[in-house]
C-alpha cells in the first residue's frame, strides 16, 4: 500500500514539476482538516497570496499592452475556485487527497472547494520547500497553455457572461441552460449541460466535472455560433 502510495505522489510531483526536499510538507497539503489536525489550511493561507502574485506577474508580462482593469478580471478568473479545481482534476489531486472517512463518503475528493484548497496549500508547500522563484516556475508551468489561448478582446469575461451580453445587445432574451444528464460514480460525476437560444435555433451540449463547468463550455459553443449567426 506505502509503495504504491509512493507511485501515486512521484507521479504527482513529475506531473508538476517539483519535487520536495520535505516530503512531509506535501504530505501536509494533501491533508484535509477531516482528516487529521495536521491538515493544510496554513499552507493553504500562505499558497493562496503566492498563487496571486504570481498570477499578477504572469498576466502583466504576458499581456503588456492591457488595462488594469482587464488585468484584475483576468487574474480573478484564473485564481477563482473553478479555475484551480481544474488544474488540481489534471494533476489528478483527487487521487491523493487524504480525507475523513466521512468526506470520503460524500464525495470530498471531487468537490471544487477541497480541491482548490489543496492545490493552493501545495504551492504554499513549495514556497516553504524551496523559496518564491520556484513556486512562480510552477504556476507559470501551470498556467502557461491556458493564457495562451486567451482571447484579449474578450475582456477576460467568462463565456456565460460573453453569451449574455451579447443577447442583451441584440435584445434577445437570456439563454436556458438544461442539465440533459450526469454519469460516474458520486464523488466522480461528470456534467452534461444544454444551452438552449431560441431565437438562432441554437442548441449546444457542453461537458464538465461540475454544473457550471459545463453551463460555461455549452456557453463557448453557443457565444460562437451566435455571434456568427448575427454577422
Amino acid at each position: 500500500m506505502r509503495a504504491n502510495k509512493k507511485i501515486l505522489l512521484d507521479a504527482f510531483c513529475k506531473r508538476l514539476g517539483y519535487v520536495f526536499s520535505r516530503p512531509e510538507l506535501l504530505q501536509e497539503a494533501l491533508t484535509h482538516r477531516s482528516f487529521s489536525a495536521a491538515h493544510n489550511e496554513r499552507l493553504e493561507f500562505l499558497g493562496d497570496s503566492i498563487l496571486n502574485c504570481a498570477i499578477a506577474g504572469l498576466v502583466f508580462k504576458f499581456f503588456p499592452e492591457i488595462p488594469e482593469g482587464y488585468l484584475s478580471r483576468l487574474r480573478a478568473s484564473l485564481v477563482n475556485q473553478q479555475a484551480l479545481s481544474d488544474l488540481a482534476f489534471r494533476l489528478e489531486m483527487d487521487k491523493l487527497i487524504r480525507l475523513g472517512e466521512g468526506e470520503i463518503r460524500s464525495g470530498g475528493a471531487s468537490r471544487p472547494s477541497i480541491l482548490a484548497d489543496a492545490l493552493e496549500a501545495v504551492l504554499g508547500a513549495i514556497y516553504l520547500d524551496s523559496d518564491f522563484a520556484r513556486a512562480e516556475a510552477v504556476v507559470a508551468a501551470l498556467y502557461s497553455p491556458m493564457l495562451a489561448q486567451i482571447d484579449t478582446t474578450e475582456q477576460g469575461k467568462d463565456p456565460k457572461t460573453l453569451l449574455q451580453e451579447f443577447l442583451q445587445s441584440q435584445k434577445l432574451a437570456l439563454p436556458e441552460y438544461n442539465v440533459v444528464n450526469t454519469h460516474g460514480k458520486a464523488h466522480q460525476q461528470k456534467f452534461k449541460v444544454e444551452c438552449v437560444i431560441p431565437k438562432f435555433s441554437i442548441r449546444t451540449l457542453g461537458e464538465g466535472t461540475s454544473r457550471r463547468s459545463a453551463e460555461q463550455a455549452a456557453a463557448k459553443l453557443a457565444y460562437e455560433q451566435a455571434s456568427t449567426t448575427s454577422n
